[in-house]
């Protein structure tokens, strides 16, 4: 069987643009480990804010949210807060414009989130405008969508080889040689690797890897309330999760494609400055990990066909605003494919294109 698309990565970039595809012709998501959702989207922060980012994410997560409110439940209140020390009211005013905050007393931010220190919390704002993504849901709302569409996700199918013939893909895997006429690269920190396979010339995707601890909730403390909390300048982040805290050290470290894992002095530099804006220690962790944010160069996402290979689809370098932009992403990807009209401007579309690289 030939299938009309064939996507490659079964995270939420691919899976959310199978169910739109779906309908659309025989869909097929390959998805090189046992369960969908393992490398990235597996290990997201899971907010959408959708202020955060470069102007086109910006555009393409307030897009977003009509989607998310079509799909019902995924999204939560949870609200966000910025602290800042006494020495960085320059990087306070750059988010408090950013993120379009209101600034409040430290003593109110207190009476917010307790554990914030008087003596290190000088400057702190809040919105309320951010909200928890239900990402397991989302996931599995996609796939059902699939499933219903007639197409198929496809676990344990790592790609060792591509090769066209006769104008149609066909895509090794171990179970066997799966054909298309459109392949479409959703393969996160891989992206490049997939390209390279297909004979694409790749587009310089480049994996960085971000590491969270799950911490106990500080001092016994009813954390469910609280919002997302930054350091300003995104220096380290805090946010509720099932009773008990996820604190990152928001880093950026490049890194090949692999499963990641956190670094451990990088994570306790990041639990420290954490600590420094709070009144409750850090006792232990819970559990850790990493997960591996994939940029482009110029760190827009790269959505659309190849300029050298139209059958071969880019859609990759979603940073960390995959979960947040999937809505408005998906519904792109449809569009293009479909060769119909798109609510996106030609400028939005000129600065996702892959022809931008070359």
């Amino acid at each position: 069987m030939t299938h009309d698309f064939l996507i490659i990565g079964g995270g939420i970039a691919g899976l959310s643009a199978a169910a739109e595809l779906a309908p659309l012709g025989a869909t097929l998501v390959l998805e090189a480990e046992a369960h969908p959702a393992h490398h990235a989207s597996g290990r997201s922060a899971a907010l959408y804010e959708p202020r955060y980012g470069l102007p086109p994410v910006v555009e393409l997560s307030l897009a977003s949210r009509n989607g998310f409110d079509a799909l019902r439940g995924m999204l939560l209140p949870r609200g966000l807060m910025v602290v800042a020390r006494a020495d960085q009211r320059a990087e306070f005013d750059r988010d408090l414009t950013g993120f379009m905050l209101k600034e409040i007393a430290p003593e109110a931010a207190r009476s917010i989130v307790p554990i914030l220190n008087p003596g290190t919390v000088a400057f702190a704002a809040i919105a309320d405008h951010a909200w928890d993504i239900d990402t397991d849901l989302l996931i599995q709302t996609h796939i059902k969508r699939l499933r219903a569409a007639g197409g198929t996700l496809r676990c344990n199918a790592r790609v060792s080889a591509i090769t066209r013939q006769g104008g149609v893909w066909q895509i090794t895997t171990p179970a066997g040689v799966e054909s298309a006429r459109i392949l479409i690269n959703a393969a996160g920190a891989w992206a490049d690797q997939i390209a390279g396979m297909a004979g694409v010339v790749p587009k310089g995707i480049t994996p960085y890897r971000r590491s969270m601890a799950r911490i106990p909730a500080p001092g016994g403390q009813d954390v469910s309330g609280w919002p997302m909390i930054f350091g300003c300048g995104e220096s380290w982040y805090a946010k509720p999760d099932a009773g008990a805290l996820i604190v990152s050290p928001a880093e950026e470290d490049r890194a090949a494609p692999h499963d990641a894992w956190a670094d451990d002095m990088v994570l306790a530099e990041g639990l420290a400055r954490y600590e420094e804006m709070v009144t409750e220690p850090v006792t232990r962790m819970i559990a850790n990990w990493a997960g591996l944010r994939s940029f482009s160069p110029d760190r827009v996402p790269v959505i659309g066909r190849d300029p050298g290979q139209p059958d071969f689809f880019w859609l990759a370098g979603q940073g960390g605003y995959g979960f947040q932009t999937s809505p408005a992403i998906a519904g792109l990807v449809a569009d293009l494919l479909a060769d119909r009209p798109t609510a996106f401007s030609a400028a939005l579309l000129a600065q996702l294109a892959p022809d931008r690289f070359r």
